[in-house]
């Protein structure tokens, strides 16, 4: 089928005004958030209900054509974007943006693909429910793709990450046949758990439509805390205190380096140092926590010297300027030019050896490298990111990732650690995890997307 004649019928599927084929128009759906990565289409479709989407997916698969999930297009691994051939079409599912319901009783949200997250937080807030997944692309990435990619964000210590949080998904199958699978149910053991396939697939085994999500009560009170600690073995030393004296009200744990710090100081306006200049920094969170209990643990660990200097927010206000410089981090760093970036998980007591070892290797092997680590300590998942500070060495400095890469992931290999914890494979790592994967795990992987999407057309060149 010719490029006129697929877009012909999609337009017929979708709309006319659902099928972008013209340059201008496609441009922002064929780069990646961090500029790293450009393709190319024969068309981008924006279908408006899962029916819809199964209709196209039958489309392309007649034609032959590639297909390429998309929702937000925040992916920091290139995993919605094109290759450069031309030949795929995107589907967007921007339109699939239904609030479908809310059941308090039953602690769940039922939502399409394209709702945001932070509309999927605010509906659960008009319910007087929590729904605990919170990242920095919030109000951009979309359900879909946190699905897609098992997003885990600053809450996973306490509420697990976006697999965790799912009860059920609808999804439209590679032969474009539509599988609903949307229950809200906390036990099912009738066979194979079939969501757990396309949660963190990357869209290589379908396109998900919808999805019923755990809710939990909203928390009263919230304490929020920015501390000084002297270096990463304090750090999690203090994490461990913490769980300790509050058990699961101790929500968020975040990692923060004064090179962190420093570039959101830097790039991002109103943003001012919370307290005096340090080495590391964590960010606490406490839900449900009495605050005078809060400050009492903290005196006493200010006074055993495990915390050098803290403050405390005593509004909701004073807290969102804590967490907006935890969270600006990523935005402030682009600023500052082109990165390697890395998404690491190691076990938390590995987190100093990690930090110390692979800080060290990298110095030696590229002197004066600026490493801006920061992250979840909670979980021990670090974002690892690597520049030169000069940004005009940067376009040179990313001629040698694969060394960096080496560095990085031999190291978190060594610790029995994961080269992506949250963002994902996509394009970026597909590589990298034939290093560090065993045959064994790759040739299941492969047999998985064989047996589900025998033609290879669903986003080809991710994952696997």
């Amino acid at each position: 089928m010719s490029t006129e004649s697929l877009i012909a019928t999609l337009a017929g599927l979708v709309g006319p005004q659902y099928t972008l084929f013209a340059s201008a128009e496609m441009a922002p759906y064929l780069t990646d958030w961090r500029g790293r990565y450009q393709g190319a289409a024969q068309c981008i479709v924006r279908p408006g209900n899962a029916a819809e989407v199964a209709a196209v997916v039958r489309a392309c698969v007649a034609a032959g054509a590639p297909i390429v999930p998309q929702g937000g297009n925040t992916s920091l691994c290139g995993a919605a974007t094109p290759d450069g051939e031309g030949r795929a079409v995107v589907v967007s599912l921007s339109r699939l943006n239904r609030i479908v319901a809310v059941d308090p009783q039953n602690n769940t949200i039922s939502v399409e693909a394209g709702c945001t997250l932070a509309a999927v937080q605010e509906a659960a807030r008009a319910a007087d429910r929590l729904f605990p997944l919170a990242l920095a692309a919030e109000g951009s990435c979309q359900i879909g793709g946190n699905l897609s990619t098992n997003a885990g964000g600053v809450q996973v210590l306490r509420y697990g990450n976006t697999r965790e949080l799912t009860l059920g998904l609808e999804v439209v199958l590679p032969s474009g046949e539509l599988w609903n699978g949307l229950r809200g149910l906390r036990k099912d053991n009738t066979g194979y758990d079939l969501k757990q396939l396309f949660i963190g697939a990357e869209g290589t085994l379908g396109i998900i439509t919808g999805a019923v999500l755990k809710l939990f009560p909203l928390p009263r009170t919230q304490t929020t805390c920015w501390l000084n600690v002297l270096s990463p073995v304090a750090a999690v030393d203090l994490l461990n205190s913490a769980k300790t004296a509050f058990d699961a009200q101790l929500t968020a744990f975040e990692l923060i380096s004064e090179a962190s710090l420093g570039l959101v100081l830097k790039n991002i306006p109103d943003a001012a140092r919370p307290t005096v200049q340090g080495l590391w920094y964590i960010l606490a969170e406490f839900s449900e926590a009495d605050p005078a209990a809060v400050e009492r643990w903290l005196a006493g660990q200010m006074g055993a010297g495990s915390v050098a200097d803290a403050v405390i927010a005593h509004s909701e206000s004073q807290a969102k300027k804590l967490w907006a410089l935890r969270e600006n981090i990523s935005e402030a760093q682009k600023i500052e030019g082109i990165s390697i970036k890395h998404d690491v998980a190691v076990p938390v007591s590995s987190i100093p050896a990690f930090l110390e070892k692979t800080d060290a290797a990298l110095e030696r092997a590229f002197p004066g490298i600026r490493v801006v680590a920061f992250g979840h300590v909670g979980d021990g998942n670090l974002h690892y990111n690597l520049s030169k500070p000069d940004a005009q060495e940067n376009s040179a400095f990313i001629g040698v990732q694969p060394a960096v890469n080496r560095i990085v992931h031999d190291a978190v290999h060594a610790l029995n650690g994961s080269i992506s914890a949250e963002h994902g494979i996509g394009q970026l790592k597909r590589e990298e995890l034939l290093r560090y994967k065993s045959p064994v795990e790759i040739a299941l992987m492969r047999t998985l997307k064989q047996a589900i999407d025998p033609q290879g057309l669903m986003n080809p060149g991710k994952v696997v």
